[in-house]
C-alpha cells in the first residue's frame, strides 16, 4: 500500500490551496458575518476546474478520481468549510445530471454547469422526509411530453440564487416507496417555482438555505435524469460521494483549527510559560491530531474504494462520513477551548469553525442514519470479513 500522494496530486493540492488562501480565506468571516453567497468567487473556482472535479471530461469537466477530489476540497474547506461545502454540493449536482441526463443535457446543460457558469442546488430533503428520503412525497406527474412537478423541498442550499436544480420527486403510487421515485433537473426560473425566506443558521451563512415549492411546474420529460423509478438509486449514488465531500470539508476545517491552535499555544503564556509547555495541552493536542489523521486516512480509503468500484464502497463511505464529522467537529471544538475566551470571539475564527462544521454531523444522513447503514451491512454475512 503507497499512502503518497501522486505527483499530480500534489499539484490539484498546491493549486487549490493558493486559490483559497488568495481568493476564500481573507473574505470568509465577512461571508459569514454578513450572509454573503460570493457567487463570483465560485465561478472563479469554476475556471479552475473546481466546479466540475469529477465530472467526465467528456461533458465539460475535470474527470478526476474521488480521491483527487477530497485532496482539493480540503484545501477549499480550510479557508472557509460553508463555502467550500456548497461547491462540493454544487459537484454531486453536475455529476448527476452530467453521469445520468441524456445526450442534450449532456451536451447543453452539464458543460454549464462544470464551468460554474449555471450554479445547481440538489433537491432531495422535504418538511415530512429527511432521514426518510424514500417517502419523499413531492410529484411528478406525466403529462403527455413533460411532467407536472408539485410539492416542497427543504434546506435546500443556494436556492434563489442558482440557475439548475436537480429534483427527486414520486412518479410511482404514493405508497411505490424508493422505486417509485424519479430524478430531473429543472432550471430554477421555471413558472410555479416559490422560494421561501433565507433561513436563519447557526453556520454555513455563506451559503443561502430556503424551502422550495413546486407548483404545477412543467418539466419536459427530457430533463429527466435516468428512467422513471431510477431517481433514488441515482440519488444514493450521489450520496456516496456527497458524504466523502462533506467528510473532506470537516477535515479542511478541523485542519486548519489545529494549525491555529499549534500557533497559539507558541504564541500564548500563562504562568511564566508558552502554553507549549503544559504537558496536559501537548496531550490534548496529539489527540486532535491522531483523530485528524485518522479521520483522513478513512476518508481517503473510502474514497479510494468508491473509485474502485467496491461493493463495499457504500459501507466505507458511511462509516468514514460517520468518523470524520464527528472527530473533525471535536478538533474543532478543542481547538476553540485551547483559545480560552478569545476563542470564543468572532476575531478568531474558531467559533465559525465550530458552527459550520456541526452541521456536517447532519447532512448528506444524520450519523445515526450512518450508523444504521454500517450495522445493517455489517450484519450480513460475510460483510465484516470483506472490509478486513
Amino acid at each position: 500500500m503507497n499512502f503518497d500522494l501522486t505527483e499530480d496530486q500534489l499539484a490539484f493540492r498546491e493549486a487549490a490551496r493558493a486559490f483559497a488562501e488568495k481568493a476564500m480565506a481573507p473574505h470568509a468571516a465577512k461571508w459569514d458575518a454578513d450572509h454573503v453567497f460570493p457567487v463570483e468567487v465560485i465561478r472563479e473556482a469554476g475556471e479552475m476546474g473546481f466546479c466540475g472535479i469529477y465530472t467526465p471530461e467528456a461533458q465539460g469537466g475535470m474527470g478526476l478520481s474521488r480521491l483527487d477530489t477530497s485532496v482539493i476540497v480540503e484545501e477549499l474547506a480550510a479557508a472557509c468549510p460553508s463555502t467550500a461545502a456548497y461547491i462540493t454540493i454544487h459537484n454531486m449536482a453536475t455529476w448527476m445530471v452530467a453521469q445520468f441526463g441524456n445526450a442534450d443535457i449532456q451536451k447543453q446543460i452539464a458543460p454549464r454547469m462544470a464551468s460554474g457558469e449555471w450554479l445547481g442546488s440538489y433537491c432531495l430533503t422535504e418538511p415530512g422526509a429527511g432521514s426518510d428520503a424514500g417517502n419523499l412525497r413531492t410529484k411528478a406527474t406525466r403529462d403527455g411530453d413533460s411532467y407536472l412537478l408539485n410539492g416542497s423541498k427543504v434546506f435546500i442550499s443556494g436556492a434563489g440564487a442558482t440557475q439548475m436544480l436537480v429534483v427527486m420527486a414520486r412518479t410511482g403510487a404514493p405508497d411505490s416507496g424508493p422505486k417509485g421515485i424519479s430524478a430531473f433537473v429543472v432550471p430554477a426560473d421555471s413558472d410555479g417555482i416559490h422560494y421561501g425566506k433565507a433561513e436563519e443558521k447557526m453556520g454555513w451563512n455563506s451559503q443561502p438555505t430556503r424551502q422550495i415549492t413546486f407548483e404545477n411546474v412543467r418539466v419536459p420529460a427530457n430533463n429527466r435524469l435516468g428512467e422513471e423509478g431510477q431517481g433514488f438509486m441515482i440519488a444514493m449514488k450521489g450520496l456516496d460521494g456527497g458524504r466523502l465531500n462533506i467528510a473532506t470539508c470537516s477535515i479542511g476545517g478541523a485542519h486548519a483549527a489545529l494549525l491555529r491552535a499549534r500557533n497559539y499555544m507558541h504564541e500564548r503564556e500563562q504562568f511564566g510559560q508558552a502554553l507549549a509547555g503544559f504537558q496536559a495541552l501537548q496531550f490534548k493536542l496529539a489527540d486532535m491530531a491522531t483523530n485528524l489523521v485518522a479521520a483522513r486516512q478513512m476518508v481517503r480509503l473510502a474514497a479510494y474504494r468508491l473509485d474502485q468500484g467496491d461493493n463495499e464502497a457504500t459501507l466505507h463511505c458511511a462509516m468514514a462520513k460517520r468518523f470524520a464529522t464527528d472527530a473533525c467537529f471535536d478538533v474543532c471544538n478543542e481547538a476553540l477551548q485551547l483559545h480560552g475566551g478569545y476563542g470564543y470571539i468572532r476575531e478568531y475564527p474558531l467559533e465559525r469553525y465550530v458552527r459550520d462544521l456541526r452541521v456536517h454531523q447532519i447532512l448528506e444522513g444524520t450519523n445515526e442514519i450512518m450508523r444504521l447503514i454500517v450495522a445493517r451491512r455489517l450484519l450480513e454475512p460475510g460483510v465484516a470479513e470483506a472490509i478486513q
